[in-house]
C-alpha cells in the first residue's frame, strides 16, 4: 500500500514541477527523493530486491509526467508495457536511508523503448535496471515508434542502444502472446 501513497505523491510533484520548471528534456534525467522504509525491508534488514523494482516505477512516473509523454499517451490512448527488465545490485539500502531514483531513456530499437534507473545515495550507484518498455494502444495493437515521434517530437539527441542490450532483448525474449508457450522443463 504504501507504494500507492508514494505514486500519488510522486504524480502529484511531477506534475507540479512540470508547472514550474517546465518540461524536461526527452532524454534528461529524472531524480526522485525517497526514504527507505520499513516495509521495503526484507528479513535481513535491508531493501527487499523486488522492492527496488517497484521504486524504480515511481521514477518511470515521475520521467513521463515532467517529459509531456504521460499527457500524450492520455490524449491518444495510449500505454506502456514493461517487456523486460535486468537489475543488478551493488550495496544495499537500508533503513531510513536516503537515496535517489534517477530516471532516463536510453533509446529504442524497433519495437521498444529502453530507460535505465539507478538507485543513487551521495552521487553513488547502488543499483542499476534496465527496462525494455513496449507502448501499445488502448484500442488494439503496438504504437509504432513513427506515431510516438509524429506526436511528441524525436528527440536529436536520444542515442542508439548498446549492442548488448539488442542481445539481451532477444536472450530474455518470450514467445508472442498468441503463440504457445508452455511450461516444460528440462
Amino acid at each position: 500500500m504504501n507504494v500507492l501513497w508514494r505514486t500519488l505523491l510522486v504524480v502529484f510533484r511531477a506534475r507540479r514541477g512540470r508547472r514550474r520548471g517546465g518540461a524536461l528534456p526527452p532524454t534528461g534525467v529524472g531524480r526522485v527523493r525517497l526514504t527507505t522504509l520499513p516495509t521495503d525491508l526484507d528479513l535481513l534488514g535491508h531493501m527487499n530486491n523486488g522492492r527496488y523494482l517497484s521504486l524504480f516505477d515511481l521514477g518511470r512516473w515521475d520521467l513521463l509526467i515532467r517529459t509531456g509523454l504521460a499527457g500524450a499517451m492520455r490524449t491518444h490512448g495510449w500505454y506502456a508495457v514493461v517487456a523486460a527488465e535486468t537489475i543488478t545490485f551493488r550495496k544495499s539500502l537500508t533503513l531510513w536511508q536516503r537515496f535517489d531514483v534517477e530516471s532516463r531513456f536510453i533509446g529504442h530499437d524497433d519495437r521498444a523503448l529502453y530507460l535505465e534507473h539507478r538507485a543513487v545515495v551521495d552521487g553513488e550507484v547502488y543499483a542499476r535496471a534496465i527496462i525494455r518498455a513496449r507502448m501499445l494502444k488502448r484500442s488494439g495493437g503496438t504504437l509504432s515508434h513513427e506515431e510516438l515521434f509524429a506526436a511528441v517530437g524525436r528527440p536529436d539527441d536520444l542515442p542508439d542502444i548498446a549492442p548488448w542490450m539488442h542481445d539481451w532483448a532477444a536472450a530474455s525474449a518470450l514467445p508472442p502472446t498468441k503463440a504457445p508457450a508452455p511450461s516444460l522443463w528440462p
